[in-house]
């Protein structure tokens, strides 16, 4: 009797846990009543007729993450590459995720890394490498699409990496190297250019200055030259209208100028040491002379003059 009332009290405990559930937050349960699906249970406090009902499949409702596998793609140019991703999905009808799919993680890899060979499939491999946000967008809307009838949505899908050969990474690597070099080449040809134009400017308005400069001083120096000879001319003008006038002292004056002049020039030769002077000093004596008696005869002359002139008269007054 002992026994009895104990396997009495043991199935009345089986049965209150049977009948009694509770449902964690971020979870649906299905109910089944003898393996047919009836409803759903939403998080908290339930009760179940035992033995008719009884829960069928526990559903995580919560946004869930999937890594892809890795696997090797081809791409349109026949280069072969490694690519592995994430899924992130949430589970929205809980019946359909229990029902219409066996497995559902399974199903949505195996779904994602099929349309992840058709999308980089139809892609050169430098486009495979840049468009990863294309990638991801038409991955996310083919296998949005087509797990739409197993109650989940696809949220996002990320290529975590594309793996080239390493003998293509070598490649892209070389040419990228030769790219930069190019453009190192082309710029600093730019700059050698850009420097020699402007030393061809900076020596083209140097040469200009100095052609500008030069004749400034040319034409100063013919002015020099034309003024330098008007006044010669003048002395000898006045020279020749003093040997006109019968005064033979202008001779000598002329031409100890010229001599004094010569023999300047030659003592300020650069080479000559010293001047041998085979010449008598008398000569030259003599044209200072000459220029000393003409001297005092115009001083006389200009004297006589002042004294031909009448006395000036004291002004008068009138009455």
């Amino acid at each position: 009797m002992e026994f009895l009332i104990g396997i009495i009290f043991v199935a009345g405990v089986i049965l209150l846990i049977k009948a009694v559930r509770m449902v964690p937050q971020g979870f649906e349960w299905t109910v089944e009543r003898f393996g047919k699906y009836t409803h759903t249970l939403d998080p908290g406090l339930h009760l179940l007729v035992p033995v008719v009902q009884a829960v069928g499949r526990k559903i995580n409702m919560m946004e869930q993450v999937l890594d892809v596998p890795s696997q090797d793609v081809i791409t349109k140019d026949n280069a072969v590459v490694k690519v592995d991703g994430v899924v992130f999905f949430q589970v929205l009808d809980a019946a359909k995720a229990a029902y219409e799919v066996s497995n559902l993680e399974v199903a949505t890899i195996a779904l994602v890394q099929t349309n992840i060979r058709t999308v980089i499939g139809s892609m050169d491999l430098d486009e495979s490498l840049s468009q990863r946000e294309t990638i991801n967008a038409q991955l996310l809307s083919v296998v949005d699409q087509a797990t739409n009838p197993w109650g989940i949505k696809v949220t996002r899908i990320e290529i975590r990496d594309i793996q080239p050969p390493r003998d293509l990474v070598d490649a892209m690597a070389r040419q990228m190297k030769a790219e930069r070099e190019k453009r190192a080449n082309i710029l600093e040809a730019e700059g050698l250019r850009a420097a020699e134009i402007l030393r061809a400017e900076g020596e083209k308005q140097a040469a200009i200055l100095e052609a500008e400069g030069q004749r400034e001083a040319a034409f100063r120096e013919a002015e020099a030259r034309e003024r330098l000879a008007e006044a010669e001319a003048n002395a000898t003008r006045m020279v020749s209208d003093a040997i006109a006038a019968g005064n033979v002292q202008a001779i000598n004056y002329f031409v100890a100028q010229k001599y004094i002049e010569a023999f300047k020039a030659l003592a300020q030769a650069p080479n000559q040491k010293f001047v041998m002077m085979p010449m008598e000093s008398s000569g030259i004596i003599g044209s200072l002379g000459g220029i000393a008696e003409l001297a005092r005869e115009s001083l006389g002359l200009q004297g006589a003059r002042a004294a031909a002139k009448p006395a000036p008269q004291p002004p008068r007054v009138g009455g």
